[in-house]
């Protein structure tokens, strides 16, 4: 007979061993310290009480651009941190010019959260959004846990109480700490630390696209770069947005997303069949999309956190789709109000539906064309990207000061 448990269930059972484990684990420290304290007429080893000052957890590789900056600012002030990583293939492996930081990869899944469930460390800075309510949980031996964003919309999309259990959360903008003050009152939280800090992965791109010479081409060039899932581009619309694309006189650069390459290949591989590359058209595989973003004058996408680098990093005109955004699962359900990212696409450009997809031409040249939009990109940067210039500087002040608070009041105590 074969014993069955549903994901739910393991994940609830994972959840209880952790939690076991790092009762008795953080149990059997306490009484090792006092023993050592009384053995030792007071005099306990320093060593013994020693936490990492700070922990930065990296759940995937793609976080690196978000991360980088922080790492090189805390680096170029001779911190001493710790770079915690579910990908053994990080970047952050291939800088040791970081002499400040030390880089681990703790595996995948729950092997990296067991580790990180028991981690002993001051401040904790992370993307990762559900502490504590899925398999990653709070440390006993952990004092504070910080999230900071990694692209430019709202942090009420997380799925809900995403940000919950945070002691702090890092925003781009006033409007975001308006939306967690209001989770928090209506889910009678305590609240939580909040500071705009900017984004300082979107200062890092802006520096390199003043530093970079943009390609030249003779016709525009349209970039078309979906997200995947039922509600993408591609499964929205089917080959019907390139069959519209080829009859424009513009070059073509569509970059899938790269889950599509992986878990869509029935859906994708017939339209990398029917438009192969051309002098025209070329499917952009590469890591990096930095290139295609630079080289291109307008986008098309749907509801793709690319879409807000290239409006407001590259400054350029952008064109979306409608993707029936549900709110039901997420933070933004609690929330009586339009979601920003919903208000500000139409003053950012057009949305293409199935009743003018055919006219995606004038689209494109309306988008090009109409000032208002660039006006549109201006009001949604300075909601959503404030602080330019200074992200990385301003995180690096909150968690070394905090830290160090941290630190001091152990000493005192």
């Amino acid at each position: 007979m074969n014993l069955y448990i549903d994901p739910g269930t393991g994940s609830m059972l994972f959840a209880v061993m952790i939690g076991l484990v790092g009762f008795v684990t953080y149990f059997a420290r306490v009484v090792w310290i006092k023993i050592k304290y009384v053995v030792s007429r007071g005099k306990v080893d320093k060593v013994s009480l020693a936490k990492i000052p700070l922990l930065i957890y990296a759940e995937s590789k793609t976080y690196w651009n978000v991360f980088m900056p922080i790492c090189r600012e805390l680096d170029n002030r001779g911190y001493d941190f710790e770079y915690w990583t579910a990908s053994q293939d990080d970047p952050a492996f291939s800088h040791s010019e970081f002499s400040h930081m030390k880089v681990r990869f703790i595996g995948e899944g729950n092997k990296a959260f067991s580790k990180l469930n028991l981690v002993q460390a001051n401040v904790i800075l992370s993307t990762t959004p559900g502490l504590n309510v899925y398999q990653w949980k709070r440390s006993q031996a952990a004092d504070y846990y910080v999230h900071i964003m990694h692209s430019a919309n709202e942090v009420a999309a997380y799925r809900m109480f995403g940000l919950d259990f945070y002691d702090a959360v890092l925003v781009s903008g006033q409007y975001n700490m308006d939306d967690i003050r209001v989770l928090e009152k209506k889910r009678n939280l305590p609240p939580k630390d909040l500071k705009v800090v900017g984004m300082p992965y979107m200062d890092e791109l802006k520096a390199r696209i003043d530093n970079s010479e943009r390609p030249k081409h003779d016709r525009t060039c349209v970039l078309l770069a979906p997200s995947w899932g039922p509600n993408s581009l591609f499964n929205k619309f089917g080959s019907k947005i390139l069959d519209e694309l080829v009859k424009c006189d513009v070059d073509i650069i569509v970059r899938p997303h790269p889950q599509t390459l992986k878990s869509e290949t029935e859906m994708i591989t017939p339209l990398m069949e029917k438009y192969p590359d051309s002098d025209r058209l070329r499917w952009d595989r590469s890591s990096s999309n930095f290139e295609s973003l630079h080289e291109a004058d307008i986008m098309i996408s749907d509801f793709s956190g690319v879409i807000f680098d290239f409006a407001l990093a590259f400054d350029k005109p952008i064109i979306y789709s409608n993707t029936d955004f549900k709110t039901d699962c997420f933070d933004l359900h609690w929330l009586d109000k339009t979601p920003w990212t919903l208000e500000a696409l139409p003053k950012m450009g057009l949305e293409v539906t199935d009743e003018n997809i055919s006219n995606l031409g004038d689209l494109i040249k309306r988008c090009l064309n109409d000032e208002s939009f660039k006006k549109g990109r201006d009001a949604a940067g300075k909601e959503t990207w404030e602080c330019r210039g200074e992200g990385a500087k301003l995180i690096a002040d909150y968690v070394v000061e905090k830290s160090k608070a941290l630190s001091s009041a152990k000493k005192r105590k």
